[in-house]
């Protein structure tokens, strides 16, 4: 049954590799000289997701929220594997599921090259393997005092769509309609990653949120940052409940957006935005990096603003 589920839903011509599911392994040959980054992610039902949510909607972000792993460090998608534990056998989830994940596999040419199935708790382990130019990867260390801190699209949609569905935030259905996307359909940035190689000195994808994230990029590069809390990207239905505590936490501590943060020179400004505008990505400029410890946030008068750093907890309990 096992063999014939994978055959039915997963089996598919992977060009890209020497051989490709069927086997006990997948053979892969890399282009020569390029080295490789490899990333997994697992995701658990009632945890990443609900068990409402379109299976479709899962197959996208499942395969999406790794494709952003790989943007982060600006390489290029090519093999991933697939394993999932299912609580019973479902022909009509698997065929949703499946082409939502064939779809994002497509648009960033990614081959599925192998993986797993079993019976257990709905979950869903992805690992992804890309390709980058050697010492040309975006990486977490190489901030620099002075840099500029950039952040693509908008942020803190999905964070806020998690809250209202929770109803720990009350939006107007219109404005929760615009929100919910993030939430179920992320983009990750693969192009802009890309087009970073050489030009941003340290990049991260945004999962856990905004200051946890660039956090991260500050502990490794032993830095600090000034962020500007009204130079923040969000979505008009966004900012209209900024008065509400949540809503501020959300932009700044929620996760889900699968943005990328990144720090490049002054001096490359012009070649930061180019690369954007060659990726079709927005970005913004949001804050600088100091030599100083610490990370802090200023209103429009300079004054640093209170907030709590906490990283994204995905349907916590």
């Amino acid at each position: 049954m096992e063999f014939d589920l994978i055959a039915r839903h997963f089996a598919r011509a992977t060009p890209g590799a020497v051989l490709g599911v069927g086997d006990d392994c997948a053979l892969l040959a890399p282009t020569p000289g390029i080295q490789l980054a490899v990333s997994s992610d697992m995701l658990l039902e009632g945890r990443h997701f609900s068990p409402q949510d379109s299976p479709a909607g899962i197959g996208h972000k499942s395969l999406a929220v790794n494709l952003s792993d790989l943007a982060a460090m600006g390489a290029t998608p090519r093999w991933a594997t697939l394993s999932i534990a299912l609580p019973t056998t479902d022909d009509a989830w698997l065929t949703a599921f499946a082409r939502g994940f064939f779809r994002m596999a497509d648009q960033h040419g990614i081959e599925l090259v192998g993986g797993d199935t079993t019976r257990g708790a709905l979950t869903i382990s992805i690992t992804v393997i890309g390709e980058v130019p050697p010492g040309e990867a975006l990486r977490r260390d190489g901030a620099r005092s002075g840099d500029d801190v950039w952040v693509s699209g908008v942020i803190g949609s999905a964070a806020m769509a998690l809250a209202y569905r929770q109803g720990r935030l009350f939006m107007e259905q219109i404005d929760a309609a615009r929100v919910l996307p993030a939430l179920y359909l992320p983009t990750p940035r693969v192009a802009l990653g890309i087009a970073l190689r050489g030009i941003a000195t340290s990049a991260i994808d945004i999962s856990d949120g905004l200051l946890g994230d660039l956090g991260h990029i500050l502990q490794r590069s032993q830095l600090g940052a000034v962020l500007e809390f009204a130079a923040l990207p969000m979505l008009p239905a966004v900012r209209a409940y900024l008065h509400e505590q949540v809503a501020r936490d959300c932009v700044l501590a929620g996760g889900d957006d699968y943005e990328l943060c990144f720090t490049a020179p002054p001096g490359k400004y012009d070649a930061v935005r180019t690369a954007a505008d060659n990726a079709g990505v927005a970005i913004t400029r949001i804050g600088s990096i100091r030599a100083e410890p610490g990370l802090a946030v200023v209103g429009p008068d300079g004054q640093p603003l209170p907030f709590e750093r906490t990283g994204y907890d995905h349907f916590a309990s």
